[in-house]
């Protein structure tokens, strides 16, 4: 089975901060079948920041019982093998927040795209936060461009390509998200998934369903038809649902 938990945001613990997504992450972790998966952190987004792979050892290891590694593509010139290695040995790929545009660069500058896409095709469970949910999308609403320009606006982010959709995170937590994607929908075909903090879309295979850690945090299917905008909250169900219809006009 393909898997994916793509989170809109939260906080798993960094210094200062509370956990925030643990009924999302137990869920990741129950999707393996295993009681202590090995998970593998993908901290790209974040310039391979090593206080982040320590706060996700602390709680997906200390906490949650993961045997965890990761893999620094920035700070180290592992080999493609190295990298297949890494991932294909995993249960679990989290990709971490931060940058997505220049993620994707170094991503593709180290055939980690297709590697990882490999991965989504063996079963194992692709998740992660923002720039880390973004990536699994065709398309992300990304800040990427903030952090040489505090004034800059949001950008389209090309990602893997795996969920047919654009996909904007921290819809309730950001407050240039909401009439931001109001534009980039407006110049992009098709449906966009909107994710607030503490909420998430699990896929499994060719279904769906809506996923949370905070019950007032909810996911929306975002468009335009018919020279008219829509904002629809996805129903939070049990059952999982057909993807198609969630990706369908």
């Amino acid at each position: 089975m393909k898997k994916i938990v793509a989170i809109g945001g939260g906080e798993i613990g960094r210094p200062g901060f509370p956990v925030e997504t643990t009924q999302i992450d137990k869920e990741i972790m129950n999707l393996t079948g295993k009681k202590n998966p090995r998970l593998l952190f993908i901290p790209t987004a974040s310039v391979d920041s090593e206080l982040y792979y320590e706060t996700v050892k602390k709680h997906f290891g200390e906490n949650l019982g993961c045997k965890t590694d990761v893999l620094y593509l920035i700070n180290k010139n592992l080999s493609k093998k190295e990298i297949s290695k890494k991932v294909f040995g995993s249960d679990i790929i989290y990709v971490g927040g931060g940058n997505t545009l220049n993620m994707m660069k170094v991503w593709r500058k180290n055939d980690v795209d297709k590697i990882l896409k490999q991965a989504y095709e063996k079963g194992i469970v692709l998740s992660g936060l923002s720039a880390g949910s973004i990536c699994w999308f065709k398309y992300g609403s990304s800040d990427s461009r903030k952090s040489i320009n505090p004034k800059a606006d949001l950008i389209k982010v090309s990602g893997l390509g795996l969920i047919n959709a654009l996909h904007c995170p921290h819809y309730d937590f950001e407050k240039d998200r909401k009439p931001d994607l109001k534009k980039m929908t407006r110049k992009t075909s098709g449906i966009a998934i909107a994710i607030d903090n503490c909420c998430a879309i699990e896929i499994i295979d060719d279904k769906y369903k809506i996923i949370c850690s905070k019950s007032s945090a909810n996911a929306y299917r975002v468009y335009w038809k018919a020279n008219k905008y829509y904002e629809e909250v996805i129903k939070k169900e049990k059952e999982f649902k057909l993807l198609k219809d969630l990706l369908t006009k």
